[in-house]
């Protein structure tokens, strides 16, 4: 296999049973009809230790939060409000029970913020790395679930927060290990990797604003996301390099290194999105007061599916490069 992207083309059912269902294969999350006033909406993701982790770089508590924080910032790209969870965990001999106690703790920590409750899931070992796949379900006001299919010509493309940071604190981390010393700078960066925030409150204003609003969040990076949401659409996506939103934390590296990390690095988290540019005020407005971030980044045009980069007087096609898990590495 080459290309799981591909794959997951050639496996998606060409036709469904359930009439109940809205949206399976291809967006961040699967939505379901399900009381007359709400959606259900459920996503899975797994961590592999080796290919998503390394102990060298995460806590076992900072692996188990991520492990939920990565399927509940998908609940948030789809405007939902996070209700349950699932775990299953593949375990090797060389993690002991208190580790493993570690990695519930983090998940706790994160369900606890949102309010979400454990509900099952299952335990096995294996001769292989840690597997930890983690199910969650949510919900969000009937037809309001928010997609990445929904971009038009003219449309402003928006985040709702600060990209390439968590890039950046994977490089600190590999330079200097998960016990390095860390300017305050530093460990903001680091921190940013190690325990990511998925963007629920953004999720909920945007699907509360009810116009029309594509909807993607950032794991693979802001040329991965936007690409999706241009292919999904069938637009033109332009991104300007100088108004990707950096945190000042990054001040210290140069300015190829911040691009670089925010279009390619992913793992930020945020929401990437776009918005008919007429209710761009308003909707900035509401982000503003509720004091969560937003920041226009580029627009939408008619066209050949794609994303451009304008840097300056150049522009750049960005191709789609989020993770391959078949691509050969080294």
């Amino acid at each position: 296999m080459k290309d799981e992207f591909a794959f997951i083309s050639k496996i998606a059912p060409i036709k469904t049973y359930q009439s109940s269902l809205v949206q399976g294969i291809g967006d961040d999350a699967a939505v379901y009809r399900g009381s007359e006033k709400m959606d259900e909406v459920v996503c899975v993701d797994t961590m592999v230790e080796g290919v998503h982790f390394r102990r060298d770089t995460l806590s076992p508590y900072q692996i188990g939060k991520k492990g939920l924080a990565i399927n509940v910032s998908d609940l948030a790209a789809m405007g939902a409000i996070p209700a349950f969870y699932l775990v299953s965990i593949a375990i090797p001999s060389s993690w002991n029970e208190e580790e493993l106690a570690e990695i519930y703790r983090g998940m706790d920590e994160l369900a606890t913020r949102y309010n979400m409750d454990l509900i099952g899931g299952d335990t096995v070992s294996t001769d292989g790395p840690l597997v930890l796949t983690v199910t969650v379900m949510g919900r969000v006001e009937r037809n309001q679930a928010k997609y990445r299919h929904q971009a038009n010509a003219g449309d402003v493309v928006f985040l709702t927060g600060y990209v390439g940071s968590s890039a950046a604190g994977l490089e600190l981390l590999f330079d200097k290990g998960v016990g390095g010393e860390f300017t305050v700078a530093e460990q903001v960066l680091v921190h940013a990797h190690q325990e990511p925030t998925p963007h629920v409150e953004a999720g909920r204003i945007l699907a509360t604003f009810h116009e029309r609003i594509s909807l993607n969040d950032v794991s693979d990076g802001v040329a991965s996301e936007a690409n999706e949401l241009a292919e999904a659409s069938k637009v033109k996506v332009t991104i300007e390099a100088d108004a990707l939103p950096f945190h000042e934390s990054m001040k210290n590296f140069s300015r190829e290194k911040q691009l670089d990390w925010a279009l390619f690095g992913g793992e930020d988290f945020v929401l990437i999105g776009t918005v008919a540019k007429e209710y761009v005020n308003k909707l900035s407005e509401r982000f503003r007061k509720r004091n969560v971030l937003f920041f226009e980044i580029g627009n939408v045009e008619a066209g050949e599916p794609g994303v451009f980069l304008k840097d300056g007087q150049q522009v750049t096609r960005l191709e789609k490069h989020g993770y391959n898990h078949f691509q050969k590495r080294g």
